[in-house]
């Protein structure tokens, strides 16, 4: 009717000014209600044809585009500002349609009249104006014929679209032009070349993002590709063929893989486009990339038309099934990406026809997926992919690899292992990994090598890696095979790898990746192209600690390298070689040489440490090659004497020369210790004893050296404090390097200790406090002195230091010292004292920390010197009340609180003897004490290096067998105190492991064996393992549940002890491991039976470890598989059976009954055979308790059905339990009375069972020759002969046969396999329990701190349990009890699939019922028909003809019958199809289908999303209904939405823009039937 209207308007009046200015008004801004009628009008005007577009028309027209739509669009004044942005946009819509109807009237100089205005205003306007510019020159684009005009524009537009800001402002702009303008101006023929420059062509600095690029390329791809219909838009459009444009084949590339889903699908848009076009235009199209070599990225052909049809569907097929994100959904498809590998490489030539980019789009879009899962699948896939084809070389693989999948590689948890797998093995990705590089790099190209190479090792140092990754990439790296590759820049790039694992805290990670990386370098390295100087910087950042210690294999590797190699090394050297002597051994040479040449002027400061271990890193390994060379062939060794010839002349001169560079000095002092730090003393190699004959000719002239510097004054700045410690770390390391080697003490050595002591001491006795600064500094030189010699005396007690008259004196200063004396600042301002000097005051406080520190570590020496101190006259003078050690203690308590944690070692170490001297006398103090060192040892948890010194230091305050045994002796509050201490410390430990082991194995040490070795002290000391039971409960009890990044660091800790002396990281590097539970069985073991203290503490351990048993079954009824209560239980019993030879008579008779109880309880496997292990063992040993035993077989049957089969089992090892029994007769009959009851039990399991345990019975019988059974003999051998003869349909025999070959029952012997290896290692692991709880034997025998007890059986005697396998077997036990479950009312949630009951049926009658029902279908109660021939997924169909069938539905239509065949369609149907009307109307039919169904009443819903469509949960279903569903794509397409009487949608919360159409459809059926069935309830309420 409006329309009418206005061609009746328009008819009446011709002329445009009138009725414009009519509709426009004459004054005030244009409304929007005027632009909408505005709009309308113009339309129908233009189509009327050029005869009403007069001059006047024109003129009009001109008016009203340039003074009230312009202005209008360009101020947004037609809406006011609170109807925005709704009414905005609804005015920019229709002024912009009048726009367009007036340049369609006036032509181009309106166009470009617009188009000028607009770009003069369009910078720095808001988004919302800016949709008004865009409008007025979308209006204006296709009619723009100005060449410079249309540069400007295309130019503004771009700028637009590239934004300058990262705002959501900016980006709206952006999208604004890129959806609306620039397609606008692609119309344009003229325009569109422009356009294309600078989207696709321009370079890369200058394009637009991705994804707005994609925007615009997708809105314009009706004009990028060759059209069949003829070209309409300009003959620019008829010549662009993007097709052609590698970069535009980039875009789409990028856009692929790109993050944005919408990007990602503009991406497919395109590209299904080119193929589709290319398919229709059926004309050959070739696109390579830039150089035009090689394979093409986009190649079409009418004569591989088939082969390239299925190469792009299978592609795009991949990556739309990519956007799920589902494994269980990829997973399928992943075969059709191996099929692309086919289509895209040339069999004829070998070489790739499509460019492998494509392939990586895939991968790289799979990399980046959320799901770990399917990241890991891809990883593996790729790289495998090179082991089951030859895959061509190129470059594009190369960039791939380093980029994207070393990206992908950097995740952690892609190196877990899979289910199955050992633990300590490879994990499979480590593998892979492994053999592609060694594939991968081989294919190469020579010339690519080491540039590939370069660049890969580059990455690994580009970014922060995580230890794993970093462990497993040095792997792949070192097992590439030998090739000539890194120069060196690529060493320089390995070392920088280096300096990027040191920051991992996990150091056998850390240490191991440095082993693989120095293999690495061995393998790749050029010796032609890379220098000694090059190779030594890159070993000085191994640490000898962590990786490259002396006498490793790894060490042993290099010098066989540096040996092979050393011709190549004589090419980089600038000298010549003599014969006699090796490239390495003159580069040494001259290296020691350059590093001591130092100018005369003296410094302050001292050198860097890096040149010092460098140098005495080569020397030592020049001196091990020589042996090498030396042992292969017979020309004379040069030895460590020429390189170290230089460093000798120096220290020979110390104590003669004081005119000696000081600098030197200090350079050649830190190559001696680092040559004494890395040497190893313990060998006897030449090179060893000649290292230390050397250093013996110099050690006078060096101790006279620094006996000078330590004690004529010489050290008096802050900045010498540094030289005082290499001074101190020289002496103690020379005197600890001869001490090791045999040397004994002279009486140089005496005098040097002794001038030092007294010089010290009266150095710190004559400086008073507020002196200068250099006598401070003196004095605390003086004090690190005197410390140092203390640390000597206590590391060296073979040299009797302790005898000399001056160590009476240093004593005697020590206990009058007053202790935590802190040094005063020294005044800034003094008169000689310079800038620099002032400046260095403010380090003083680490000075007196450091000052206080080292008072307490004299202190700690005198008294650890003396373990009985009245003994010692020189201290009893000073100690001879408990006022002197409460005074200590209380300066003790005061230093912890004022030193750094890394200082307060000696103070603990001192508080040890205090506190054993106060317990009595001063609790209070005591537990104040306690307290204070608890809170810094838990403030230093997260530290690494000084947690553990400290905590030791702590276990021994607080765990000293003497202080225990005083608390618990008074039962006072510091026995509570330390009781609370040690659950602490046990909770602590499950988030830091390594805790609970070093108190474990401390208590287990010193309660065993106690230092003194006295008898009264070792009951003194084992009596504490009775007051502290609870600490050796938790011990036996105790195990960590890892988190799964915990567990998979596990692993690799696991994988990397697997590899031994393979690694050398395990030679030098120690760690914590779990030997908590180890380090108390072990205690356990060595317990003694017959000692009454012992045995008396085997008694109460028993019974504590049942009662927590039993309280634990009383907690929880059911507990499931390899939970913490499993595990808990497993270990306790675990205990229990390792106690069992300990137990006597008397014991047993007082827990037999709690132990015959457990088996009452609901059991896991591996508890469940513990606990018949037990009971076997003590049926045997003491076979009166048997009838306890039958006892069990008495309770209600009901009630322990399901845990008789633990006594049957028993009763399968009677012949054991029998060896002991005097009356073997009459046991046997009544175990065949006991067993026969149950044979015929209604429980198949129990059955089974209790048939073993007859079978076992019934041939001891017959062994012993007992016949006198009367009728029970033809009973029992007919049900025995009935089970082996056993043939159902079921799985009765098979299972017969594989209890049979269950290990407990054909393998396991309770006696022979009785050993700590069957307990804690063959057991849990054929019981399934997981692989924590697996303690292997080297676990026991590694663990050295408690020994290994001589009588307890270690290992198995045969080895027939030791190598089943877990899959040998099939376990029967596990769920036994959820078999048959005894109390219905537990099971009422259970699901059920029921059949309705007016389709229920007795049997005979049930196909009559089916048949009359399907001649019943058209007579549906619903009269709902369902038309799914838009759909064309199996898998959506047969759910909803599921759904049809169970809601009544009348009709389903497909749009082909042969879908009900499929089956995937019947596998989701389950039959349905049979009784449900199904029709088939082909999707060109359904138009027709629609109308007809329309005339016969039905009201057409479709299921879509429109801008009028109704939301579902107010939607009211007429009862004639016909539902249509769209594409699981497209949806339903637009020429049949016209056709529909409404559109349904279902409200949606979340981000997914649409529902499965299965479940859409799924929910407006039971919509419907909801609504049919209130209505029918209603009316019969009604009625």
């Amino acid at each position: 009717m409006d329309a009418v209207l206005a061609d009746a308007l328009l008819s009446q009046c011709p002329d445009w000014g009138a009725w414009l200015r009519a509709v426009c008004g004459e004054e005030g801004a244009l409304t929007l209600e005027r632009a909408e009628a505005l709009r309308f009008l113009l339309e129908r005007a233009t189509r009327v044809g050029p005869r009403n577009r007069g001059e006047e028309a024109q003129r009009a027209a001109r008016e009203l585009a340039l003074h009230r739509c312009l202005p209008a669009l360009l101020s947004g004044s037609g809406v006011p500002a609170a109807e925005r942005p709704e009414g905005w946009r609804r005015f920019v819509t229709a002024a912009g349609g009048a726009l367009r109807s007036c340049v369609l009237v006036c032509g181009p100089r309106l166009a470009e009249r617009l188009a000028g205005e607009v770009l003069e205003t369009c910078a720095g306007i808001e988004t919302w104006q800016m949709e008004g510019s865009v409008e007025v020159l979308c209006a204006a684009a296709p009619w723009l014929e100005d060449p410079a005009l249309l540069r400007r524009t295309v130019a503004a537009s771009l700028k637009l679209l590239r934004g300058e800001g990262e705002d959501e402002q900016e980006e709206e702009k952006a999208l604004l032009v890129g959806g609306r303008l620039l397609p606008a101006l692609g119309r344009n023929g003229a325009a569109l070349s422009l356009i294309w420059e600078g989207l696709v062509l321009s370079p890369l600095a200058d394009t637009p993002r991705v994804n707005r690029t994609l925007l615009v390329l997708s809105a314009l791809s009706d004009v990028l590709f060759p059209r069949l219909d003829g070209v309409t838009d300009g003959e620019a459009a008829s010549l662009l063929d993007a097709r052609l444009s590698y970069k535009f084949w980039e875009v789409v590339q990028k856009g692929l893989s790109d993050s944005d889903a919408l990007c990602r699908k503009r991406a497919r848009y395109l590209l299904k486009k080119a193929v589709d076009v290319s398919d229709k235009v059926a004309l050959e199209c070739r696109c390579s990339m830039e150089n035009g070599n090689g394979s093409y990225l986009f190649w079409w052909c009418a004569e591989k038309k088939d082969q390239f049809t299925q190469f792009w569907e299978n592609y795009v097929l991949i990556m739309e099934t990519l956007e799920g994100n589902q494994i269980h959904v990829i997973k399928p498809v992943l075969p059709k990406l191996n099929s692309l590998y086919e289509l895209a490489i040339s069999e004829g030539k070998g070489c790739w026809m499509f460019h492998p980019s494509w392939h990586m789009c895939i991968y790289k879009r799979m990399f980046e997926s959320e799901n770990k899962t399917l990241a890991k699948e891809s990883v593996i896939h790729f790289l495998e992919i090179w082991q089951r084809k030859c895959l061509p070389s190129s470059q594009g693989f190369s960039e791939f690899v380093i980029g994207p999948l070393m990206d992908a590689l950097s995740e952690s948890s892609l190196y877990s292992r899979v289910s199955g797998q050992i633990m300590g093995t490879c994990p499979p990705l480590g593998i892979i990994l492994q053999n592609f590089m060694a594939t991968f790099f081989t294919s190469l190209p020579e010339s690519e090598k080491s540039t590939f190479l370069l660049k890969f090792i580059q990455k690994m140092s580009n970014r922060h890696w995580c230890a794993i990754p970093v462990l497993f990439l040095s792997m792949a790296l070192a097992h590439i095979p030998q090739c000539r590759a890194l120069d060196s820049k690529g060493l320089l790039a390995l070392r920088n790898v280096l300096q990027c694992t040191m920051i991992t805290h996990q150091i056998l990670l850390r240490g191991a990746a440095q082993c693989f990386l120095l293999k690495a370098a061995i393998h790749l390295i050029d010796t032609e192209k890379v220098s000694l100087s090059d190779i030594s910087n890159f070993i000085t950042y191994l640490k000898p600690e962590e990786s490259l210690g002396r006498k490793t294999a790894l060490w042993t590797m290099l010098c066989d390298w540096l040996h092979v190699n050393d011709k190549y090394f004589q090419k980089t050297l600038n000298c010549e070689v003599p014969q006699d002597k090796t490239a390495l051994s003159v580069y040494v040479q001259l290296l020691v040489e350059d590093y001591l040449k130092t100018s005369l002027t003296n410094s302050d400061c001292l050198p860097e440490w890096f040149d010092a271990k460098r140098v005495a890193t080569m020397i030592l390994l020049a001196a091990d090659v020589e042996e090498i060379r030396h042992t292969y062939n017979s020309t004379e060794r040069i030895g460590l004497k020429v390189l170290l010839n230089p460093l000798l002349d120096v220290l020979l001169k110390l104590g003669t020369n004081p005119y000696i560079s000081s600098l030197k000095v200090d350079k050649s002092l830190q190559l001696l210790l680092k040559i004494m730090q890395t040497c190893s003393i313990k060998t006897s190699k030449p090179e060893v004893v000649f290292l230390q004959k050397s250093i013996m000719l110099a050690t006078e002239s060096i101790l006279d050296f620094l006996l000078r510097k330590l004690t004529a004054n010489e050290l008096n700045v802050m900045t010498h404090l540094e030289h005082c410690n290499l001074y101190l770390q020289v002496l103690s390391e020379l005197i600890n390097f001869y001490s090791a080697s045999g040397w004994r003490k002279g009486q140089f050595l005496c005098t040097f200790v002794s001038s030092l002591i007294n010089t010290s001491l009266y150095n710190l006795q004559e400086i008073r406090d507020g002196e200068v600064l250099l006598k401070q500094i003196q004095k605390v030189v003086s004090l690190a002195a005197l410390k140092v010699v203390c640390e000597i005396m206590d590391q060296n007690p073979d040299l009797q230091l302790q005898f000399l008259p001056a160590v009476n004196s240093l004593k005697t200063a020590i206990f009058s010292t007053q202790l935590n004396h802190v040094l005063k600042k020294p005044n800034s301002v003094e008169q000689q004292s310079s800038v620099e000097e002032a400046a260095s005051h403010e380090g003083w406080g680490k000075i007196v920390a450091r000052y206080i520190h080292d008072q307490w570590v004299c202190l700690r020496s005198v008294l650890n010197n003396y373990q009985n101190l009245s003994k010692d006259k020189h201290v009893e003078q000073h100690f001879y009340d408990v006022q002197d050690y409460k005074r200590m203690l209380q300066s003790a308590l005061e230093a912890i609180t004022i030193l750094p944690s890394d200082h307060v070692l000696p103070v603990f170490h001192c508080m040890k003897i205090f506190v054993s001297k106060l317990m009595e006398s001063s609790e209070s103090l005591c537990i104040e004490a306690f307290e204070m060192s608890w809170k810094i040892i838990f403030s230093l948890s997260n530290t690494q290096l000084i947690f553990w010194p400290n905590l030791k230091a702590f276990i021994q305050l607080v765990f000293d067998p003497e202080i225990l045994v005083t608390a618990a002796r008074f039962s006072s509050e510091t026995y509570l105190k330390i009781k609370e201490i040690m659950f602490q410390m046990i909770e602590l430990s499950s988030t830091k492991t390594g805790i609970f082991n070093v108190l474990v194995s401390h208590c287990c040490q010193s309660w065993l064996f106690p230092p003194s070795g006295e008898i009264t002290t070792v009951e003194n000391a084992f009596s504490n393992a009775g007051n502290y039971i609870e600490l050796l409960i938790e011990a036996c009890l105790f195990g960590t549940i890892f988190r799964r990044d915990q567990r998979l660091v596990q692993e690799v800790y696991a994988f990397v002890e697997h590899l031994g002396d393979q690694c050398s990281a395990n030679v030098v590097t120690e760690r914590d491991d779990h030997y908590v539970r180890v380090c108390a069985i072990k205690f356990i073991c060595l317990l003694d039976e017959s000692n009454k203290q012992h045995k008396k503490f085997i008694g109460d351990f028993v019974m504590k470890l049942l009662d927590k048993g039993e309280l634990m079954s009383k907690s929880k009824v059911r507990y499931y598989v390899n939970s913490l209560q499993h595990r808990i239980e497993n270990r306790l019993w675990q205990t229990l059976l390792v106690l069992f030879p300990k137990l006597d008579e008397d014991l047993l008779s007082r827990i037999v009954d709690r132990i015959l109880q457990a088996g009452h309880n609901n059991n896991q496997a591996s508890v469940k055979y513990l606990i018949e292990w037990n009971i076997i063992l003590i049926l045997h040993k003491f076979p009166h308790f048997l009838q306890k035993f039958w006892n069990c077989f008495n309770y209600d049957e009901d009630q322990f059905k399901t845990s008789i089969c633990t006594f049957l089992a028993v009763l399968s090892h009677f012949d054991i339990i029998l060896q002991n029994t005097s009356e073997k007769i009459s046991t046997l009959k009544k175990a065949l009375i006991v067993v026969l009851q149950w044979c015929f039990h209604h429980n198949f399991s129990i059955r089974l069972y209790a048939l073993i345990a007859l079978k076992k019975i019934w041939g001891m019988c017959k062994a012993s020759h007992v016949n006198d059974f009367d009728t029970l003999t033809s009973i029992i051998e007919c049900s025995l002969n009935q089970v082996e003869l056993m043939h159902g349909t079921g799985n009765a025999k098979k299972n017969w046969q594989r209890i049979q070959k269950h290990f407990f029952f054909e393998y396991f012997h309770p006696l022979k396999d009785y050993c700590l290896e069957t307990i804690f290692y063959t057991l849990p692991r054929l019981s399934e329990t997981p692989e924590e709880e697996w303690i292997s034997l080297s676990k026991f025998t590694a663990f050295r701190d408690i020994p290994l007890s001589s009588t307890f059986p270690s290992c198995h005697s045969q080895t027939t349990l030791l190598d089943l396998k877990p899959n040998d077997w099939t376990q029967q036990d596990i769920g036994l009890n959820l078999a048959e479950p005894s109390n219905e009312r537990r099971w009422v949630n259970v699901q059920k699939k029921i059949i309705p009951c007016k389709a229920s049926a007795p049997d005979l009658d049930l196909e009559l019922i089916f048949q009359d029902r399907a001649t019943k279908l058209g007579k549906s109660n619903r009269k709902l028909i369902v038309v799914a021939s838009l759909i064309d997924k199996p898998t959506n169909l047969g759910g909803l003809c599921r759904t049809c069938e169970i809601f009544g539905v009348s009709a389903l239509t497909v749009s082909n019958l042969h879908y009900i065949n499929d089956k995937q369609f019947q596998h989701l149907s389950v039959s349905a199809e049979q009784w449900l009307s199904v029709i088939e109307v082909k999707p060109f039919q359904l138009i027709e289908y629609l109308e007809q169904k329309k005339t016969e009443g039905y009201f057409i819903i479709g299921v879509e999303q429109t801008a009028k469509s109704c939301n579902l949960m107010e939607y009211c279903f007429p009862e004639k209904s016909l539902l249509l569903l769209g594409n699981e794509h497209e949806g339903i397409p637009a020429n049949v939405i016209q056709h529909l009487d409404t559109c349904v949608e279902i409200p949606q919360q979340g981000v997914i823009r649409s529902l499965n159409v299965h479940v859409s459809g799924a929910l407006l059926i039971w919509e419907y039937t909801r609504q049919q069935m209130a209505k029918e309830k209603e009316q019969r309420q009604n009625v």
